[in-house]
């Protein structure tokens, strides 16, 4: 009895942050299904759009680095439950303001808040399981947290639909509070060892100015931002209106289409792991973006509405876009154990940093290719020609990410 206990305990303590993890996906996409109402809400252009959709990235980014100092000293229980209320409130005080300055804070919260999601399971797994099943417990945290990014779409659509948008977001807000009560309740850490403040902070510095001297570790970083904008640009916020204005569907159907992005990252993880044992890391990470660019360039110009032909290209995009946790076991490849956490946060931090990189640059090339068309309410329109030209920018990025890849195995090869 004890020993069933026991070996089904490090899948418990797995189970909260990666709740948290998957519930975060839907706060990550709100924007892409609210894209129009927030714009007339906060009377924002397409820029002003791209600026709030890149504070989440700020936040999100912006604390990978302290999120995982933080969690070394004080475990995850009582920092996922901390961010977790805190990201509740935030989305309780974004869905009540009109306030453009108060929701771009609101935005820099959740974030900053959702960023303790993955973190908090690489923490858990590093703890509670075998070194040798770290990438194996990654790739299914991702297929099963994606669950959530893919109720972030067509569900949470119908749900808007039915209850209205400011009771969904209640209903979120309220999610993440219940969330993080149960943490503080049920999650525990293996070390119960306490460590003093001074051997903590000097461990910690120490460790990252280690890995800001890797040129490995950058060039894995950037490569990762370079390839994100499928993802993070195009999927969590642009796709579902550039799918309903490119092809004349409801947003219903359009949300169905990109979440299979997500679907096909449910199976993305398991797949690209076994392909990086036969053939590298390396190799499945170039590979991926050569074919995320082919794919996402159909996508883009392909001139009819085929609906499967459409699938299938999302789920084929879903599947590369896994190749982040080929990156993030590339990682941990260069780098001694003890300096995985920090590893992961950086290249994560790093990977994040890309969607605030996108979203910028694709809402001011909306602007600067808009064609001049108003809505009644004196909102800006913007046609399919402004945003194949803004999302262009996806593919070019991924191949050059992907060249960056095939430098860097070069480069190790000769050495």
């Amino acid at each position: 009895m004890m020993y069933t206990k026991n070996r089904y305990l490090p899948y418990l303590m797995w189970l909260l942050p990666l709740i948290f993890f998957a519930y975060q996906f839907i706060l990550r996409l709100w924007p892409g299904l609210m894209l129009n109402s927030i714009i007339e809400q906060f009377s924002i252009d397409a820029a002003g759009f791209g600026l709030l959709a890149a504070f989440y990235y700020f936040g999100y980014a912006g604390m990978q680095i302290p999120c995982a100092i933080i969690l070394e000293r004080y475990g995850v229980r009582r920092i996922l439950c901390f961010f977790a209320i805190l990201c509740g409130l935030a989305n309780l005080m974004f869905s009540l303001t009109n306030n453009f300055l108060i929701a771009l804070l609101c935005r820099f919260l959740i974030g900053a808040c959702s960023g303790i999601g993955f973190l908090s399971i690489s923490k858990i797994v590093s703890e509670w399981f075998p070194k040798e099943q770290y990438t194996r417990m990654i790739g299914l945290s991702f297929t099963f947290g994606l669950l959530g990014a893919i109720y972030g779409g067509k569900p949470t659509n119908l749900m808007i639909e039915l209850y209205g948008e400011r009771m969904v977001s209640i209903a979120l807000a309220l999610i993440s509070i219940l969330i993080g009560i149960c943490s503080f309740i049920f999650v525990r850490s293996k070390n119960h060892k306490k460590i003093t403040h001074s051997t903590e902070q000097k461990f910690e510095i120490a460790n990252f100015i280690r890995l800001l001297s890797s040129p490995a570790i950058w060039c894995l970083a950037i490569i990762n931002l370079l390839m994100v904008g499928v993802l993070e640009g195009f999927t969590d916020v642009w796709g579902i209106q550039f799918m309903m204005i490119k092809h004349k569907i409801l947003k219903g159907e359009a949300a169905g289409l990109v979440s299979l992005v997500f679907f096909g990252m449910i199976f993305g993880g398991p797949i690209l792991s076994a392909l990086s044992k036969r053939f590298g890391n390396y190799f499945v990470i170039a590979g991926c973006g050569f074919t995320m660019a082919i794919a996402f360039l159909l996508i883009l110009f392909f001139p009819n509405y085929n609906y499967i032909f459409l699938s299938i290209l999302f789920f084929v995009l879903g599947i590369m876009c896994c190749y982040q946790v080929i990156v993030f076991a590339a990682g941990a490849n260069l780098v001694e154990q003890k300096n995985l956490s920090i590893t992961i946060a950086f290249l994560n931090s790093i990977n994040m940093l890309g969607g605030s990189f996108f979203h910028t640059v694709i809402g001011k090339l909306m602007d600067f290719s808009w064609g001049g068309s108003f809505s009644n309410d004196g909102a800006k329109l913007y046609d399919i020609n402004s945003y194949k030209f803004s999302l262009s920018t996806i593919p070019i990025c991924a191949v050059i990410g992907s060249m960056g890849i095939v430098f860097l195995a070069l480069n190790k090869k000769a050495k």
